[in-house]
């Protein structure tokens, strides 16, 4: 985070938070299983496995969904080139378009593998080289780099390194709580404003470097 500028740093917390919100979505309608935090899912599916329950294979299917969009995401930026951000974002933006859409319809499974594809492909926005420089759908790695930058102060480190990380961290907070907040009242019809929100960061991922 502490690389890259003030645009692209905005965009990465709009972002996270789109992410918070699908997946509290996701979270609530899937009764405890997520849509972008493949840890957790894998913790579940582990669980699922060793007490011979129901939920190990919903498990399995939704991290294959994930990879499969992180593999999606990945090959439309390699196209895309210097438009990565802005072909990337309009691909996430389209998968929550049928997810949203199928939900209209009644088709739930279809909505839920395109939430989690979408939320894969979202990971492909700061790819560079094959790695991803900021993780916008998972926190872990943003969270041990808060503990970091804040060691690092008393041994002459930036004392303001570790803020970025934590805007990116509360980013997902207040998306998850919308999220929570709005599914109850609108079920996954309160994924049209994810898609209106990523479809607006395309938009605006063209004058970000």
């Amino acid at each position: 985070m502490n690389s890259y500028d003030n645009g692209s740093r905005a965009l990465a917390v709009w972002l996270s938070a789109i992410a918070g919100y699908v997946d509290a979505i996701g979270f609530l309608k899937l009764g405890g299983f997520f849509v972008s935090f493949m840890s957790g899912n894998s913790t579940r599916m582990a669980v699922a496995i060793a007490e011979r329950r129901r939920g190990a294979f919903l498990g399995l299917a939704l991290i294959g969904l994930f990879v499969l969009g992180v593999a999606l995401g990945s090959v439309m930026g390699q196209i895309a080139g210097d438009r990565r951000k802005p072909v990337v974002l309009a691909l996430v933006s389209f998968l929550l378009v049928v997810a949203a859409a199928s939900g209209m319809i009644d088709h739930p499974a279809i909505a839920v593998a395109a939430m989690v594809m979408a939320m894969g492909a979202e990971n492909a926005v700061f790819e560079n080289n094959g790695e991803v420089r900021i993780g916008v759908t998972y926190m872990t790695g943003t969270l041990v780099k808060v503990g970091q930058r804040i060691a690092a102060i008393p041994f002459g480190g930036d004392r303001t390194a570790w803020v970025p990380f934590l805007v990116l961290w509360f980013g997902l907070i207040c998306g998850a709580v919308a999220g929570a907040a709005i599914y109850p009242l609108l079920g996954l019809n309160a994924l049209w404003p994810a898609a209106t929100a990523a479809a607006l960061a395309a938009a605006i991922s063209k004058f970000v470097k």
